[in-house]
Order: C-alpha cells, then sequence, then structure tokens
C-alpha cells in the first residue's frame, strides 16, 4: 500500500518519528512540494497525507487509485471536500490536537500588546536601564486586562480555553458563534450578536474556522463597529480579515494594536500591508508548533489511518 506526505517538513523538521506511520505501509516523506511537484508525487498513492498542499478538484479526479487523504491540521480548507466526496475519498482530519498551545500563543500575543516585554528587555541589555536616572522607565504604555472585555469570534475548544486564560487575568468574555452552545453561560461566556461583541469588547479574538461565510469577516465595516483603541487578535486563519483595512485601522489609531500568527498568503509577501503597520506584532504561524502539540497530532494522524484500513475511520471531516 502506497502512503505519500507531500509536505512533512512542518510536522516534523526533525524532531518527530515517521515510524509509526512507515509500519503501516511503504511511506514516502517529501519535505516540500511544489504545485508543479505534486501530481507526479502523488501519482499511484493509496494514501496520501498533507499539511498545506492544496488538493483541486482536477487533481483527485487524477488520482484514481487514491482511497485516503489525512490532513495534518484541524482545518481542511486545502482539499476541495465536494470532490473528495464525489470521488468516494475519506478525508480524515486532526482535531484538538493543539488546543492548549493555541490559546496559550494568543494570550502570549496580548500579553506582548501590552507589555512589550520583548523590547523592554532589549532596552535594558542595551543599557538603557543601567543609564537611567530613575529605578524604572517604560518606553510603551502599559495595559492592565482585569475589567476589560474579551470578545471570542468563536467558542469551539480553543475559544473556551482562551476564555478561561482571559477570566484567570480579571476580564469579561463574550463571545459569538452561528450556534450558540449552552455550556458558553456555564463557563461564564455571555453569548452575544457579532454586533455586540465588536462594540462592546476591548479586546477581539478570532477563533473561527475559514469559510465562504467567514472569509474577510473582519473589515473596514466590522472594524468601524469595534471600539476606539480596541485590540484585534487573529490566531485562526488569515483570510478571516482583511489585512488592507486592519492595516488602515492600525495607522489611523482605530485600533490600538494587532497581534496575528497567521496571514493570508504564507508565506508572506513582503509587501504584507501588516508587516509595515504599525504596532502590529506577527508571529510565523507558530500557535500549532510546540512539541507537544505536534506529538499528539501525529499520535491522531496515525490512529487515523489505523482505523480506516480497520474499517472504522474517525476524524472523517463531513
Amino acid at each position: 500500500m502506497k502512503m505519500v506526505i507531500l509536505d512533512g517538513h512542518a510536522l516534523n523538521p526533525g524532531d518527530l518519528s515517521w515510524e509509526g506511520l512507515a509500519a503501516l505501509g511503504d511511506l514516502t516523506v517529501y519535505e516540500f512540494s511544489s504545485p508543479e511537484e505534486v501530481p507526479e508525487r502523488a501519482a499511484g498513492a493509496e494514501l496520501l497525507f498533507i499539511n498545506k498542499v492544496m488538493l483541486s478538484a482536477g487533481l483527485l479526479e487524477a488520482l484514481p487509485g487514491l482511497r485516503y487523504i489525512g490532513v495534518f491540521s484541524t482545518g481542511v480548507n486545502v482539499v476541495d471536500l465536494e470532490a473528495a466526496h464525489r470521488l468516494g475519498i475519506t478525508v480524515c482530519n486532526v482535531p484538538d490536537y493543539s488546543t492548549d498551545s493555541v490559546a496559550q500563543l494568543t494570550m502570549a500575543l496580548l500579553l506582548e500588546i501590552c507589555h512589550e516585554v520583548g523590547l523592554h528587555s532589549a532596552s535594558v541589555h542595551a543599557g538603557d536601564w543601567s543609564a537611567s536616572p530613575c529605578f524604572c522607565y517604560w518606553k510603551t504604555q502599559q495595559l492592565e486586562l482585569a475589567g476589560k472585555t474579551m470578545g471570542l469570534i468563536g467558542g469551539g475548544a480553543i475559544g473556551k480555553r482562551v476564555a478561561a486564560a482571559a477570566q484567570a487575568f480579571g476580564m469579561n468574555v463574550l463571545v459569538y458563534g452561528p450556534r450558540p452552545h449552552p455550556e458558553w453561560a456555564l463557563l461564564g461566556m455571555r453569548s452575544v450578536p457579532l454586533e455586540t461583541l465588536l462594540a462592546e469588547s476591548d479586546v477581539v479574538s478570532l477563533h473561527c474556522p475559514l469559510s465562504e461565510q467567514t472569509r474577510h469577516l473582519i473589515n473596514a465595516d466590522t472594524i468601524a463597529r469595534m471600539k476606539d483603541g480596541a485590540i484585534l487578535l487573529n490566531t485562526a486563519r488569515g483570510p478571516i480579515l482583511d489585512e488592507t483595512a486592519v492595516a488602515d485601522a492600525l495607522r489611523s489609531g482605530k485600533l490600538l494594536a494587532a497581534g496575528m500568527d497567521v496571514l493570508s498568503e504564507e508565506p508572506p509577501r513582503p509587501d504584507n500591508p501588516l508587516l509595515s503597520a504599525p504596532h502590529c506584532f506577527v508571529t510565523p504561524h507558530i500557535a500549532w508548533a510546540s512539541l507537544e502539540a505536534r506529538t499528539r497530532l501525529l499520535r491522531i494522524a496515525i490512529e487515523n489511518v489505523r482505523a480506516f484500513l480497520n474499517g472504522t475511520p474517525q476524524n472523517v471531516v463531513r
């Protein structure tokens, strides 16, 4: 049974082992695959594994022997699901493997905005504190989170974990989702319409999947409905927001700051508007990348394959 990983480097740059997956079939691992290389490399595969490689309807139709697609992530917007289902190809993802890591980085971005720890540490190491006439100094406004309102767009596993972290800092939590969940109230999260969340939140954090309904959900119009001086965080998917509109809001001061772990194109073009916007903190899509989270991801991906081969597939994307 031929198994092919088209872009394995992100999940396993060398600190994990493919042995558990290789034990299940004839495995070929490619660190990276360009769009031009994908058709030849995927040819003949019965089980295909991807992270960010795009699998279009045309490509899937050209792979008659393909039975299974394993996505090394929770989001599956890289696969034409309609075509996969039509062709009888099982698509499985890996849910909930990075909940703690993503929530942790979400708060790290927020705390960096509040205190700019890196900037102040660099200043101290540069000698500024030694030369200071006062016992303390700060180069940026210092912000306290207690009493402020965190607005979560998306209240799934990650959103709920971020809510708990925000509450630990004394924040009030609002949440918006297309289908409100009863447990939100039990967790101290107040379910509100999007309009209310935008108007009342000091911090707006995105934790929803990318879909046609959420693409550019944050745009010039929705930003205009936010509080002046609000903070925007995105550890979900880059295209959920209009990057030009966010950059404009940062330059005008409508947004105090933004923290981004994802961008619309990754790696980004040098002229991405967020890279030159003021008070915009960008990390290179690392929220999922802790060793613990990647270890879980690979373990669950292997379990998905075993379940599929046993005729009881799990984590199937419907």
